[in-house]
């Protein structure tokens, strides 16, 4: 495996972590901004993940529609 390979490998797992942790953080604050606020991290790592497996197109589309429409 190429330096690169591994570098996204690592990538991937990082992102998907925080994705987990972000995502039970927010179903576990009782304050809704709080939430939201994990809720978009989440998804941000969400797209981070679908980048890092060559889906540029749907990280962006992740990011403009769904995180988008939670900050608006």
């Amino acid at each position: 495996m190429s330096k690169r390979g591994v570098e996204v490998t690592i990538a991937f797992i990082v992102a998907g972590t925080l994705a987990v942790i972000a995502t039970l953080l927010a179903i576990t604050r009782l304050n809704a901004v709080h939430a939201l606020m994990y809720l978009i991290g989440s998804l941000l790592a969400l797209a981070v993940a679908f980048y890092t497996l060559g889906a540029a197109f749907a990280a962006v589309l992740e990011i403009m529609v769904y995180a988008g429409a939670i900050v608006v």
